[in-house]
């Protein structure tokens, strides 16, 4: 990728090249692409001698799983410098989704909307919404177009975005445009086997607890549904009873998906007493992400979620009704 990529908008770029003082956000609870961008671009803006800032809102906690990554440009919520020239919004581009650092955000001269998902509510000065296979492969062209340095650390970060995201480059939006930023990641200096090994071969012993608590709950109905559901809940007990934090369990629905027998997958997470994170999957006759912004959540068709309250057999029913 060269300098003035036809695909990014000329006026991100520019806004971004007279800018001295950047931020990047991701929404809460960033996952390994809405970390990886925010990352990716801070990182790099610094080694163009910029000053730069990545952070996302409260609860300020961060996976295990990704604390491998160079985060000496994160800052909490509070320590986000209010009237920065720029702040780049990673991941998502509806403004609910930033939580609280929303108001930091909202001090800045410009704000810079970068994100691959489809559904948006019109917030920030400039957008770019395109349908990448992550938003750190966006991150990446914007950076190359601005000639920013890609050492190893920002590609380590940008190359994890697109990993996951892709589901280790499984999903239908890989393109080969994805393996071609891939590789070109791999040349700055990405160590793919500290990679693997960290996102996808470690987890703490309480993990294989709740891995058997949530599978041993699980709900088979073939018969729902075009294609079939399989739908399982995972409690706040059950890390408490395993001594791990919510934030180490974001690779259950990818137990739970499995079942051959459906074509529509969902978890509901407990985050409080009563209140649930609810992800869904698809092999891809049903488009979840319109489901999921029924009940005003979004997503991608075979990946997406909501939040909801109260009993998860209600919750189900709902997602029922919603089937085609």
């Amino acid at each position: 990728m060269r300098r003035g990529d036809p695909g990014v908008p000329p006026e991100i770029v520019a806004a971004l090249a007279e800018a001295s003082r950047i931020g990047a956000v991701g929404h809460v609870g960033p996952d390994g692409d809405a970390l990886g961008s925010i990352l990716g671009l801070t990182l790099a803006a610094r080694a163009a001698g910029k000053e730069a800032w990545a952070s996302f809102g409260e609860p300020f906690v961060l996976a295990p799983n990704l604390s491998f990554l160079d985060r000496s440009t994160l800052v909490s919520p509070s320590e986000l410098p209010e009237g920065l020239d720029v702040v780049v919004v990673c991941d998502t581009a509806v403004r609910d989704r930033l939580g609280s650092v929303a108001p930091r955000v909202d001090t800045a001269r410009r704000i810079v909307v970068v994100d691959h998902h489809p559904a948006g509510d019109g917030f920030g000065d400039l957008h770019w919404v395109a349908p990448a296979s992550a938003t750190a492969e966006m991150v990446f062209r914007l950076v190359a177009a601005l000639g920013w340095p890609i050492d190893e650390a920002v590609a380590t970060a940008l190359y994890v975005g697109i990993v996951t995201d892709t589901g280790r480059f499984q999903y239908s939006a890989t393109t080969p445009e994805t393996h071609r930023v891939a590789a070109l990641l791999l040349e700055a200096g990405v160590r793919t086997e500290l990679v693997g090994e960290k996102l996808f071969e470690e987890a703490p012993f309480g993990y294989y607890r709740v891995v058997a608590n949530v599978l041993g709950r699980a709900v088979l109905e073939p018969d729902v549904g075009p294609v079939g559901l399989v739908w399982s809940v995972m409690y706040r007990a059950d890390l408490d009873e395993a001594g791990i934090g919510y934030e180490e369990t974001d690779g259950l629905i990818d137990l739970v998906r499995m079942a051959r027998e459906a074509g529509v997958a969902a978890l509901l997470k407990e985050r409080d007493r009563g209140r649930f994170k609810v992800s869904l999957r698809s092999r891809g006759s049903v488009d979840v992400g319109e489901l999921a912004a029924r009940f005003d959540g979004g997503g991608h068709r075979n990946a997406a979620g909501f939040d909801a309250a109260g009993p998860p057999d209600e919750i189900v029913a709902k997602i029922r009704s919603a089937l085609p």
